[in-house]
């Protein structure tokens, strides 16, 4: 099944190559919302600051920005929207005080009731359906032919709208009977749909109508892997289009999942991790706008557990790696289509 499939990526994601580099082509690094005027919490003196997790990833932040060079400095600091001048120390304290503001800013904000998750104003669940067979051969093109999303806030853990098209894939133009019984897609309904480069500038346009990247922060997040290391990178090869810049970082659910309720990976299929949580699935499975409703479901409650869902899987010069959590936090761009493939 569909989900079988991308479990098998799920964990190359322990083996990938970490990289403190930072992302060249991202330009968005927009400013948490921070109670400014409000003390800091104190952390215990009989444990010592740096004892406390939320020192510890501020040291690992400080290391990550100890290996930028005087060009990579600048270019971080006016993404966030702060003076570039001066030497390459005085560069160096003002980005750490920066992250240290952001990370003191997130601990407050959970000690004290605050928003369950303070740096992104919304998140957008995506989970594609894709053609398949029920034997593939290694070979096989997988074509978007369902492109769902949900969108959360993350402030008030309310969903607040969706999109969803069908796609009419154009290498294997025939649905199997297979994927017609697993995903619910009738010939029919990608016959009669758009093709890809047509649906992505829809989607395109309803990321902008919400004002993503724009007047709020936002990110992607997947159940795994696969969706955008795979059947997004490979649908865009085909549909000779670059890989949107807005989908080259997201939020993989499955990991924070497991580490943050310290579960193995062989329990982070969807229907488990609802079991977990003491959900039941809802609607159609395999219907990606179903499932990516689902899956919502599942961030809201990890929002609410107190869990902190942040960037870390990107994709960079078509591999797919790992964001260290010692990164700066970093919200999507402006969703743009992208530029054809010459």
């Amino acid at each position: 099944i569909m989900e079988e499939y991308k479990e098998n990526i799920q964990d190359e994601g322990d083996n990938v190559k970490l990289s403190s580099k930072p992302e060249e082509d991202d330009k968005s690094c927009n400013k948490v919302c921070s109670n400014i005027g409000e003390p800091v919490p104190q952390v215990s003196s009989t444990r010592g600051e740096f004892s406390d997790p939320v020192y510890k990833e501020i040291a690992l932040a400080n290391g990550h920005i100890n290996r930028m060079n005087k060009d990579e400095l600048r270019s971080k600091l006016a993404e966030c929207k702060l003076d570039t001048r001066g030497v390459k120390d005085v560069m160096k304290k003002r980005l750490k005080n920066y992250y240290k503001k952001q990370k003191l800013s997130l601990m407050q904000s959970v000690t004290e009731g605050g928003p369950t998750d303070a740096y992104y104003d919304f998140i957008c669940v995506v989970d594609f359906e894709a053609t398949c067979e029920q034997d593939n051969p290694l070979d096989f093109t997988h074509e978007i032919i369902e492109f769902p999303m949900v969108l959360f806030n993350t402030h008030t853990l309310d969903i607040e709208d969706s999109f969803q098209e069908y796609v009419r894939p154009e290498v294997n133009t025939q649905l199997s009977e297979f994927c017609i019984k697993l995903t619910g897609i009738t010939q029919k309904m990608v016959d009669e749909a758009d093709t890809f480069p047509d649906v992505l500038k829809r989607v395109v346009l309803w990321l902008q109508e919400k004002e993503l990247g724009t007047k709020y922060k936002y990110a992607i997040l997947t159940d795994g892997s696969w969706d955008m290391s795979k059947f997004m990178n490979t649908q865009c090869r085909l549909s000779r289009l670059r890989y949107p810049q807005f989908a080259k970082k997201w939020i993989n659910i499955k990991k924070f999942y497991g580490n943050f309720y310290k579960v193995p990976r062989t329990q982070t299929k969807l229907s488990s991790m609802l079991e977990k949580l003491g959900l039941q699935y809802e609607g159609r499975p395999h219907s990606g706008l179903d499932d990516s409703r689902n899956i919502a479901r599942i961030a809201l409650r990890m929002l609410q557990d107190g869990c902190q869902l942040r960037i870390n899987e990107r994709m960079h010069e078509g591999q797919l790696r790992t964001v260290p959590s010692s990164a700066p936090v970093e919200g999507a761009p402006p969703p743009h289509n992208p530029r054809s493939r010459v």
